[in-house]
């Protein structure tokens, strides 16, 4: 999908895909396992161990996407003579940023 006014690529995820959704549909179902503790009384910590362990994977698919931004989208626009590379290191460094202060 494209953002704002860039032109629609290839996403840099394209050939981990499946490995992502794969990751994603498993936090799902940690995400549903944490909604049925706390519907049934589950001991804090117990679920906070769980909270711990989907934040761990949330964090693996970020990381993973932005190994793959990185290689694929950085590497494509600095390749390519009428890129903004630099607005797309800005671009890379801002969602480091977001991911570091969450």
């Amino acid at each position: 999908m494209a953002r704002g006014n860039q032109p629609h690529t290839e996403p840099g995820y394209i050939h981990s895909k499946d490995t992502q959704l794969k990751r994603l549909r498993r936090i799902e179902g940690q995400i549903r396992g944490l909604h049925r503790m706390v519907e049934d009384d589950t001991y804090c910590i117990d679920i906070l161990t769980q909270v711990s362990a989907a934040t761990k994977a949330l964090e693996a698919v970020a990381l993973g996407l932005l190994d793959d931004h990185l290689k694929h989208c950085l590497a494509d626009a600095a390749n390519k003579p009428d890129a903004d590379l630099t607005a797309k290191l800005d671009e890379a460094s801002a969602a480091i940023g977001r991911l570091v202060r969450s």
